[in-house]
């Protein structure tokens, strides 16, 4: 699915367009125009103006109405005398100074002077706003002390010593502060870092032990009840435990990884099979004539020749939602532990005093360099089983920091706190965002935390110009499309949201 056609990499980020509303370039090179051919005409019009003005000032004694007061007082004095023509021409010359400063510019002295008294006032008021803390009231030792004299000089106040530099910018940066700044990208992305998507240790800390003790309990039950399933170790897995979590410590997964015969079981791609997608594989059960059907353990769950994931995220459903004494665990783990009957996949919920946390299980089966999970699919994708890359994603990003001392990793938090905020940008999870961190860096080097700014806006960039072309091909396989789950409405939703974002980056840090 394509919202506009095709387009090269090197000229993605000109033409991701694909979102922005038609004319406006049109628009603006009109108005461009426009202001260009007045730009000559312009200084004329404002000489002329002025020039009216200054006209107006100096022939403004010509008016009938001076003419009229001055043969006024020039005949007051033979009919009211020589006290009333007096008191008649103060008061005549009052009313026409007030006229002509209504009808004149103003002077230099008087702007200079209200400028004065404009400044004055605001330095009064900020004077006030900053005295907001009472004053403590006098001890009475201290107002049986003698005060010093006015005339006494006070000390002068001793040099302030100088202040650290990391401290002084989170101050400049702290939102208590009463001064407004006009902050670059940069700051505000370090703000909104420090105050949005840090995740306080103490909340990893819980959630982590909360897992580790679920995934021991659960582990326990299926080995006594299910014996003849060998399951592997359950190890949690998410970004809660590579340092990369963001927001809040909420979610985790759980790995239970399925020991499989290697003899009896093969994998194959799924482009391979009626699905073609290479995204999924198929786990099919051979040497039936030698080892028949029951001879692995897993057999029960095989339809069709194939291990069914479907089949086992169905079984093991039952036995998490009916048989496991989730209460009894819980109040033993200081904690109330559901089983979510409504959601499609394996997931717990756990409240606790101080977080809440949701655990998916996914059953995961391995071979060579290579993790697949069952999720729930429907249609043709029913039985067949996802290929997982997280951990090769972290791994790869982990050590592109290592070597250049980057922030690729930090631009990952920072994204994925935005995402999480924003409700149109919901769906993109942490893979799709590592996965096109992943494809900037084969083009941009440099990602010092200086140039942290300038790689979120690429980064926004590149995410438009995939979902222009609703695609985002895997970087450790070209021919998987990471959109493909996505429909339509929400590939849109995104990316308008995202364009909206290339002129005015704080849309997404509000």
């Amino acid at each position: 699915m394509r919202l506009i056609g095709p387009m090269s990499r090197q000229s993605r980020p000109n033409q991701a367009s694909g979102f922005r509303p038609q004319g406006f370039s049109f628009a603006a090179a009109r108005w461009e125009v426009q202001a260009g051919g007045d730009a000559v005409k312009q200084p004329s019009r404002w000489i002329m103006a002025t020039e009216f003005s200054q006209k107006r000032g100096k022939h403004r004694d010509d008016n009938p109405l001076s003419s009229a007061v001055d043969f006024l007082l020039a005949n007051a004095r033979l009919v009211l005398g020589v006290g009333g023509a007096a008191v008649l021409g103060i008061a005549t010359l009052a009313v026409k100074r007030l006229i002509d400063r209504a009808t004149s510019p103003p002077d230099k002295d008087d702007v200079k002077a209200e400028q004065k008294s404009i400044e004055e006032s605001w330095q009064e008021l900020s004077l006030l706003k900053a005295s907001t803390r009472p004053q403590p009231k006098q001890r009475k030792e201290d107002l049986s002390q003698l005060q010093p004299s006015s005339a006494q000089a006070s000390p002068a106040p001793e040099p302030e010593p100088p202040r650290d530099t990391v401290a002084l910018t989170l101050s400049k940066l702290s939102p208590n502060s009463q001064t407004p700044l006009c902050l670059t990208l940069q700051e505000r992305l370090l703000m909104y870092y420090q105050h949005r998507v840090v995740v306080s240790e103490s909340d990893i800390t819980l959630a982590k032990q909360l897992a580790g003790d679920i995934a021991q309990e659960l582990q326990n039950y299926l080995r006594s009840k299910f014996p003849e399933l060998p399951f592997g170790a359950l190890s949690p897995r998410s970004p809660l435990y590579d340092g990369l979590e963001a927001v809040a410590a909420d979610h985790t997964c759980l790995f239970a990884p399925l020991v499989l015969e290697p003899n009896l079981w093969s994998f194959i791609p799924g482009e391979d099979t009626i699905a073609n997608d290479p995204y999924y594989w198929v786990i099919r059960r051979t040497q039936l004539e030698y080892f028949p059907r029951g001879s692995s353990p897993w057999d029960r769950f095989v339809v069709g020749g194939y291990l069914s994931s479907s089949v086992l995220l169905e079984a093991l459903r039952k036995v998490l939602v009916g048989s496991v004494n989730w209460p009894a665990i819980g109040s033993m783990l200081d904690c109330l532990i559901r089983p979510g009957v409504v959601s499609e996949e394996l997931l717990l919920e756990v409240q606790h005093d101080q977080l809440e946390l949701s655990i998916v299980i996914f059953p995961t089966a391995e071979s060579e360099d290579r993790t697949l999970i069952a999720k729930p699919q429907e249609g043709l994708l029913e039985n067949l089983w996802q290929q997982d890359f997280y951990q090769a994603e972290v791994s790869k990003l982990q050590e592109l920091d290592s070597a250049d001392l980057g922030a690729r990793c930090h631009c990952l938090q920072l994204l994925q706190g935005i995402c999480r905020h924003h409700p149109s940008l919901n769906k993109l999870n942490v893979n799709h965002l590592a996965q096109v961190i992943l494809h900037l860096s084969e083009a941009e080097t440099d990602w010092a935390e200086d140039s942290l700014a300038d790689r979120f806006q690429q980064v926004i960039m590149e995410l438009i110009g995939y979902l222009e072309e609703g695609s985002l091909p895997c970087y450790f396989n070209q021919r998987i499309n990471l959109f493909s789950s996505l429909q339509e409405e929400e590939i849109d939703d995104m990316g308008f949201a995202l364009y909206n974002a290339v002129m005015a980056p704080e849309l997404l840090l509000s």
